[in-house]
């Protein structure tokens, strides 16, 4: 009852978006609990988060975007892929940039969530470097009330499709690890993409359950120049995981 009648969104901003992406970048990553839209403190936080760190991606998982809207920040464009639409509104991850995606594909996972017969949604964007190389950003919400078996069908899944891409990646989300099997599976679907994870100082801010931290950022074919957890007011009970780039 709660499948999306549009999977993928787009909000294009190609007057005023960067033809291409610098070699130095930054991004956010953040499960906002669906409060991107409807609380009122939201767009401040996030304009202040905008000038003080100078944002290029934001990537959000449990996003609302009624209407094709996510937030109203100037000089970004956003894709989206919806898991679930209720009363006219859709939720799901989004990524929104400096740079328009030139490519970009919306994914609902293959299993539903046990507690609501949900999918969650996986988004796949592609953004043009000076060199008309390509960074592949993987936005991930991974599937959370299922057997350990329909996880690693979901991993599998990202595995397969985003093996073809040469250059720089980006994968990130909240990943759901909430066991030490799933971690593993995780780790061991980053290492089959030579990925490395981003290691954050403050680990306790990260979101965890029973211990075991849900949110991350794995990259390659690029170098950390910092990373941080960023805290708020409230807004979400996941902070913000922040990380500057260079291009490798």
């Amino acid at each position: 009852m709660f499948d999306p009648t549009i999977i993928e969104h787009k909000s294009c901003s190609a007057d005023t978006c960067q033809s291409y992406l610098h070699d130095e970048f930054s991004l956010i990553c953040w499960n906002v609990h669906k409060n991107n839209i409807n609380n009122p403190r939201f767009r401040p936080y996030m304009s202040e988060l905008l000038a003080r760190k100078n944002l290029d991606f934001i990537l959000f998982q449990e996003a609302n975007f009624k209407d094709g809207q996510a937030f109203d920040l100037d000089n970004f464009a956003f894709v989206a892929a919806a898991n679930l639409e209720y009363s006219g509104e859709f939720y799901g991850v989004l990524t929104a940039s400096r740079v328009e995606a030139v490519e970009s594909h919306g994914y609902l996972t293959k299993g539903k969530e046990a507690l609501w017969g949900t999918h969650k949604s996986l988004l796949f964007s592609y953004y043009p470097f000076r060199n008309r190389s390509r960074l592949l950003v993987i936005n991930i919400h991974a599937i959370n009330f299922r057997e350990d078996k329909q996880y690693k069908v979901e991993l599998d899944r990202v595995l397969k499709l985003a093996l073809d891409h040469k250059g720089a990646m980006i994968v990130a989300g909240d990943l759901n690890t909430w066991s030490d099997s799933r971690l593993e599976r995780l780790l061991d679907t980053s290492k089959k993409l030579s990925l490395k994870m981003v290691k954050f100082k403050d680990k306790s801010k990260i979101k965890s359950f029973m211990g075991n931290q849900l949110d991350f950022v794995f990259y390659r074919g690029l170098s950390i120049i910092e990373s941080d957890v960023i805290p708020h007011p409230k807004l979400s009970d996941h902070y913000p995981l922040y990380v500057k780039f260079h291009k490798v």
